[in-house]
Parts: C-alpha cells; structure tokens; sequence
C-alpha cells in the first residue's frame, strides 16, 4: 500500500546519494558510466565534469582512453540527445528509446516527401560502415537520392533510423576532433539487439534517480506509456507520496539517506542529468530557482548547496596567466559554505588540470 509521504528534501538526498553525489566513490570510469545509466554529451565537456563531481581519483585521461579503447561511446539515445554510455548501454537502450526517434522523424516530415526511409537507412548503414563519415558527407551522399529533400531533415533521419555512435578522436580531452559517424554495430562488432522490454531499464532508472514516478521515467527515456510496465513490475517495489501526493515507485533495498544527512557542494556540468530526469525537479531545485540554469537553448555551469541548485560557475583559462574560475550564487551563503564551494572549485580545477596559477572568485549575487 500507499502510505509513507515523503518530503522534497528527502526525495533529494536519496537522488543525490545514487548519483554519488553525496561522497566521491572509487569506481572506474567504465562502472560509473553504467551506474549513473549515461551522461549527458551534448559537449565534449560535460561527462568529464559530471566524473569529476563524482570520482574519488578521476582524471580525463582516464574517460579519454575508455572511448579510445571502444569501451564508452557517444551517441543519441534519451531525449533526442547525446550520452555516453557503456558498449551494452549502447545497444539496449538506444533501440529502447526508439518511439522518441520516430516521433521527431514525424516533426521533420515536411522536409522527407517522397524519401523512402527504409533505403536511407540502407544507403547510410553502407556508407558509413564503409568508414566513418561526416554530417555533411551523409546529407551529401542522401541528396543524390533525394535532391528535393530539406538537407537538415535527410541528416536528422539518418541518425533517426540508425544508431550512429560519434567515433574517436571525439570527446577526447583537448584532443577532441570534428563529427564522424559510423554505427554502434560497426564500431563495436556486435550484432544489433532486439528492442528489450522497458523493465529492467525502469528498475535501473530507479536505482539510479529515484524514488521516482512514471512521469519522471518518461522525462528522463523520452518515450511514453510506460505505465503498464510500472504496473508489472510493482509487486517487486515500495511506493511513497511526494508532498504533491504523487505517487512514486522504488527498489526495496535502494539507500534513502535522512534528509539531514550533510550534502556537500558539488560543481556540476552544463546538462547534468541530476538536474533534467524528473518532470518534478523541486527534489534538488527550489521552485524560485526553476529554470536560472537555462536561457533560450543554453545550458549554464550550475553549483549545488546543502544538495540544491544554488548558482552558476565559469571558468577561464588563460594559459601561463592562469585560470579563473568564478562563482555567483543565486542568494547569499554563509561563510563556512563560501568555504567549502571554494575548496570544492579548486580540487575541480585540478581535476580538469586548469593551467595555473588558479583564482576563484565570487561574482555578483544573482537575485
């Protein structure tokens, strides 16, 4: 039954304590990436960032060399976006997330009349297993066929239709390099998988952000009517109410933290996935505070204080003069958590080996 209510401020700590957020863990770059289910990789930066606030001991080069050595990749999978994920990640949950895919070929259609969609797909696949190619040379080999096609529309319905994985040097740390494409079949010599149920995904999703409800699950995959599928799996979980009365599904054994357990500050990146995988996000921000991470399409560095969205970061690297990495809180801090944020922007800036000499700043408050 459903009976315990739980508060925002719990439903964060518990999130925060999965995203390993909370305390840095020893995991590899490898195991991390398949516990946290992906990183945003909308940039080359951000899955080095998201590490870097969660890895005791991280360096980019070790990120660097999983995608050299094919054992993380970047493709588009939630949300119509890129993530990283693991090789498996790669081939389950990309077929998974394929209605969302559809359904922005569907908002395209305009621009593909009279394109058959089963023969790019083909003429792509051949293409660019041939060797990796380029945006550009994929719309330019589809023209060929589809003359009058809209060129954006032919590139979106390649990656629509295929699971195209950005290949190396991509991604690289300040090594990184123009997109190239080819498929995950290819670049990983596997076999394509069959479209899976959506309930071991479901289950991993909650051992990775929740508690959570359906509607945050369909948020975070980008796909819709799952429902029945929480409805199968509900026998297996625990239910609590957040303080709207919705109702909200986890794993019996999956940590719930107090929720006056201490959150340390944490320096986050530009599409961290703590901050976009639940329709309600009032968990890790505060209502006046929703949306100050976005203007128009872009994304801002974002802070965390006492395990909410409590400002916005830049950093500027100079070379020999140094770096300069600026923090501008949304409201006023106490002293002792002025401390710790600057203490948590300097290890960052040596994680991300900013060139020295490094200065952290507070800039304007931003009200």
């Amino acid at each position: 039954m459903t009976t315990k209510p739980m508060t925002a401020r719990a439903l964060g700590r518990a999130t925060l304590e999965r995203q390993l957020l909370l305390e840095r863990r020893p995991l590899s770059v490898e195991d991390a990436v398949d516990r946290l289910l992906g990183l945003q990789a909308q940039e080359v930066r951000p899955p080095y960032l998201a590490l870097a606030a969660r890895l005791a001991d991280f360096t980019p080069a070790a990120l660097s060399t999983a995608l050299e050595r094919r054992r993380v990749a970047r493709l588009v999978t939630m949300r119509s976006t890129i993530h990283l994920h693991t090789v498996d990640d790669c081939m389950t949950l990309r077929p998974l997330v394929q209605p969302a895919r559809d359904r922005e070929l569907r908002m395209f259609r305009k621009g593909l009349v009279g394109v058959d969609l089963d023969r790019l797909t083909e003429l792509t696949r051949r293409y660019v297993e041939e060797e990796p190619r380029t945006p550009k040379e994929i719309r330019e080999l589809l023209l060929r066929y589809w003359p009058e096609a809209d060129p954006q529309a032919l590139t979106i319905a390649a990656r629509g239709c295929l699971p195209l994985v950005q290949v190396t040097p991509r991604g690289l740390w300040r090594r990184s390099g123009g997109v190239r494409l080819t498929t995950a079949e290819q670049w990983f010599g596997r076999p394509a998988e069959p479209t899976p149920a959506p309930d071991d995904t479901i289950l991993r999703y909650l051992g990775t952000f929740g508690p959570a409800s359906v509607k945050d699950f369909q948020q975070w995959a980008g796909i819709t009517r799952t429902k029945e599928a929480f409805e199968r799996l509900r026998p297996r979980l625990v239910t609590f109410r957040d303080d709207r009365g919705v109702e909200l599904f986890d794993l019996p054994d999956a940590p719930r933290p107090d929720e006056d357990t201490p959150a340390p500050p944490r320096l986050l990146a530009e599409f961290d996935n703590l901050l976009l995988s639940h329709a309600d996000r009032t968990r890790v921000i505060h209502e006046a505070d929703r949306g100050r991470n976005w203007q128009v399409n872009t994304a801002y560095l974002t802070f965390l204080v006492d395990g909410f969205l409590a400002g916005l970061w830049t950093l500027k690297e100079n070379g020999e003069a140094g770096s300069v990495l600026t923090l501008e809180p949304f409201r006023q801090l106490t002293r002792a958590q002025r401390e710790e944020l600057v203490a948590e922007a300097e290890r960052t800036t040596a994680v991300l080996e900013a060139p020295g000499p490094v200065t952290v700043d507070f800039g304007t408050v931003r009200t």
